[in-house]
């Protein structure tokens, strides 16, 4: 049974809603991870071993977060 063209503009608006938070989303995280990168080349002469490697967790956690988002946008192309 096909959709009535109300329903099929609302799933057009959900999906264009979701892509446009991901897309925030991922750019924030992905801004996060090269601002960790950039604190360590920065600073990383006066940090110490523990900050320098939680600043590299930080990053690979927010650069995860980023494909997860950009994966939740390809998923949905998908679909």
């Amino acid at each position: 049974m096909s959709k009535d063209p109300l329903d099929k503009a609302a799933d057009a608006m959900k999906k264009m809603t979701d892509d446009v938070r991901d897309s925030v989303h991922e750019a924030g995280h992905r801004s996060a991870a090269q601002g960790e990168r950039a604190k360590r080349d920065v600073f990383g002469g006066e940090m110490t071993a523990g900050e320098k490697t939680e600043s590299a967790v930080n990053e690979a956690k927010h650069r995860a977060q980023a494909e997860l988002d950009a994966a939740k946008q390809r998923l949905r192309d998908k679909t």
